[in-house]
């Protein structure tokens, strides 16, 4: 698949809000492991380097996390592993009322796109309607199921 891989919404304003929180956690873990330590001259600095080079590489992550797709597939990126399907693999697209159990409660979180195969199982998108990118734009949320679902009838026609 060497075709341009396409995400059909912009990322959302609370990615930069995740990244912030993520910078000043990681500087509050610099801080404290070089007090708790007690480390001096270069420890210091590889101590900042190195999670400064953790926070570059997972707010890369943070920043390209999502679902791309092509004409000739769907690409799930998320934040440690990244998953291509190509069309003729997913048998349909759908929403599902995502709802998770804790002890005997019912947490319910809201809408998510599903893909299912032919073989019957279901893949998460990653996609969530409370999520940092649709939280404030349900409008674009629906947009973006109808866009992956019309990709997945096109292909199927082609």
């Amino acid at each position: 698949m060497g075709e341009d891989w396409v995400r059909p919404y912009p990322a959302g304003s609370g990615r930069w809000v995740v990244i912030a929180w993520e910078a000043a956690a990681l500087a509050m873990l610099t801080w404290t492991t070089i007090e708790h330590f007690d480390l001096m001259g270069i420890g210091v600095r590889l101590t900042a380097c190195v999670l400064a080079a953790v926070w570059v590489v997972g707010a890369w992550r943070i920043l390209e996390h999502g679902v791309y797709v092509s004409s000739q597939g769907v690409r799930i990126q998320g934040l440690l592993r990244s998953r291509t399907m190509r069309w003729r693999e997913v048998a349909g697209v759908r929403l599902h009322h995502a709802t998770h159990k804790v002890g005997p409660w019912r947490i319910e979180s809201g809408m998510t796109v599903l893909l299912e195969r032919h073989d019957g199982a279901t893949v998460n998108t990653e996609l969530w309607a409370q999520g940092v990118d649709f939280h404030a734009r349900p409008k674009l949320f629906r947009a973006v199921y109808q866009e992956i679902r019309s990709r997945h009838q096109q292909a199927g026609k082609g």
